[in-house]
């Protein structure tokens, strides 16, 4: 089977991507935006947006007139620009940023990097739009450190399945170095890395099981393309691979965050 990534893969409404993975984004947005030192006085664009987790946080930093933002998923723009009716949210993939030049003093891209068909000119654009000295900053899934969630999942699909499409295998950007590396080759400054570790609490397993059926994501378009059989079996597994939780549990999640300087110069 086919790996099963890209920006095709998030088209589903917001709600449906806050229960599955806007859930840990939500968590994961104030600690990447300490990262970044977003604060008021500044303009920032959140790259990739999604429903609007990140902006959410920009806005509440920086004020809705100093926060835009974009995403190549139109139900996303739809979903996040009614959520913050007072910033500049369009239509627009990571690899043509819909922004002029040297417009924000941040440029940010949240869980991003990994589906992005052309990393350089995503750096790239995010350079340009980027004002000499402002701040470029990504943070993907840690896949040496473990985002549970998918992890679990990809190991109850390769128990059954040894061609299953793990995310490990397939995306970039999930070990130290690799977006630090792409900044770098893209002309960036003071590169600087570290991890940020996220949570998020289910009420019982359904609850997450059905966020994989709504066939959000590399890991959701598995899930929906089984048969029904295999599909329960898949549960089982996962069920089994979590410990058979009955009750309420808690999952971690651990980001790598990089962020850099646009150069003043050159």
């Amino acid at each position: 089977m086919e790996p099963v990534q890209g920006a095709h893969t998030f088209q589903a409404s917001g709600t449906a991507y806050d229960a599955f993975m806007g859930r840990y984004s939500r968590a994961l947005a104030p600690l990447f935006a300490d990262h970044l030192c977003a604060a008021r006085g500044q303009k920032a664009l959140d790259l990739g947006c999604g429903p609007g987790s990140l902006t959410a946080e920009l806005v509440q930093r920086l004020g809705p007139d100093a926060v835009a933002a974009c995403d190549p998923s139109p139900s996303f723009v739809e979903a996040c620009a009614a959520r913050h009716p007072s910033s500049d949210i369009r239509f627009g993939r990571a690899e043509a940023i819909p922004f002029p030049d040297n417009g924000f003093d941040i440029a940010a891209a949240q869980l991003v990097f990994h589906f992005v068909t052309d990393p350089a000119a995503a750096a790239s654009e995010l350079r340009r739009v980027v004002r000499p000295g402002g701040t470029i900053g990504a943070c993907v899934w840690d896949f040496d450190h473990g985002m549970e969630m998918l992890r679990a999942f990809w190991d109850a699909a390769l128990d059954l399945d040894r061609d299953a499409p793990d995310e490990a295998r397939t995306l970039r950007f999930g070990r130290a170095g690799e977006i630090g590396e792409l900044f770098a080759d893209a002309g960036l400054n003071d590169v600087t890395e570290t991890t940020l570790q996220a949570q998020t609490t289910y009420e019982n397993f359904d609850e997450l099981w059905n966020g994989f059926c709504a066939g959000i994501g590399p890991a959701g378009s598995y899930c929906v393309s089984l048969a029904n059989n295999q599909r329960a079996q898949l549960r089982d597994r996962l069920h089994t691979q979590l410990g058979s939780p009955t009750t309420a549990f808690t999952l971690h999640a651990v980001a790598r965050s990089t962020i850099a300087t646009s150069p003043t110069t050159g």
